[in-house]
């Protein structure tokens, strides 16, 4: 369910002022976060930013289809190995 529209997109104040801090310097140095519920706005496009997986940081690279998403969206938290049974024993 989304945010109310009076209360706007949830951004974590934190991450606003480490993205307005590398727009004012002009670099583009990956901003790591921990907020992967935080929304992207448009003042990102154009920026990496490492979000956090529960084990390591993931770059993302924010682009203009990302915008109304989550940051969370990006990272997933899961990685796929394969099914056991029969056939992965067949497989080795």
């Amino acid at each position: 369910m989304p945010r109310s529209l009076k209360k706007g997109p949830y951004v974590h104040p934190k991450l606003l002022i480490k993205i307005a801090r590398a727009k004012a310097a002009g670099t583009n140095i990956i901003e790591k976060t921990w907020s992967r519920s935080s929304t992207i706005l448009p003042d990102f496009i154009g920026f990496k930013i490492g979000v956090h997986d529960g084990r390591k940081f993931k770059e993302v690279l924010v682009t203009e289809d990302m915008v109304g998403h989550k940051l969370g969206e990006f990272a997933g938290t899961t990685n796929f190995k394969k099914h056991g049974g029969k056939d992965a024993k067949k497989d080795k």
